[in-house]
């Protein structure tokens, strides 16, 4: 395990601290390894690591998976990691979903109003912010080539059975906190998915070798 020198915010860092790998089922480490080999292969041969997370809307499970993504990889000082989201469509980035990660500590300013607001997510004093709006998964924002395209919900597993460029497709899906919106349990499931998809990233990070 690559050793941490992270610079990330304190109460990131407190949230990270908390989590409890041990929770994960040896079945779903089984899907997590799938990721875990890609990294290790690009770390190992020192090439860019390249990860685009896909979900339907790029409104909340792919986002929360890139910020943690790439947070995640700060935490355990591996370079060159480089975190996407995109959609099959377009729609915004769920406000709840940018609460749930400024609750966690993550700094969040929006820099632009409207359908589809555009968002300043900054996980550490010295990186620079993730840009984070909802986008389709072959944006000119996101990679063309070399990377690793994470499938995060089933509605895009099964539409997207071929996503153009991707070395590699991996099919890591979580249960949608959308189902819980409106309804007074909605804060308390956001963070739950949240703290999730942060246990199996970190699951996943923690087991690079430089």
């Amino acid at each position: 395990m690559i050793s941490t020198k992270s610079t990330l915010f304190s109460e990131i860092e407190t949230t990270i601290k908390d989590l409890n790998p041990e929770t994960i089922s040896e079945e779903r480490k089984t899907v997590l390894n799938s990721l875990n080999e890609f990294i290790q292969a690009k770390v190992s041969n020192q090439q860019e690591v390249r990860i685009n997370f896909i979900c339907t809307h790029n409104s909340r499970r792919s986002h929360l998976s890139q910020v943690w993504a790439q947070t995640m990889a700060n935490y355990f000082n591996i370079k060159n990691v480089f975190c996407y989201s995109g959609g099959t469509e377009a729609t915004a980035l769920f406000p709840m979903a940018a609460e749930t990660l400024q609750n966690s500590g993550f700094q969040i300013k929006t820099l632009s109003e409207g359908k589809n607001p555009v968002y300043s997510i900054k996980y550490a004093k010295n990186e620079h912010p993730i840009i984070g709006f909802s986008k389709k998964l072959d944006d000119d924002f996101n990679p063309k080539s070399e990377f690793a395209a994470i499938m995060t919900c089933d509605s895009a597993n099964e539409a997207c059975p071929l996503v153009l460029g991707a070395e590699q497709r991996i099919p890591m899906t979580f249960e949608d906190p959308k189902a819980f919106d409106n309804t007074p349990q909605q804060a308390e499931k956001y963070k739950e998915r949240s703290l999730q998809i942060a246990t199996e990233l970190f699951y996943v990070f923690s087991q690079i070798n430089s």
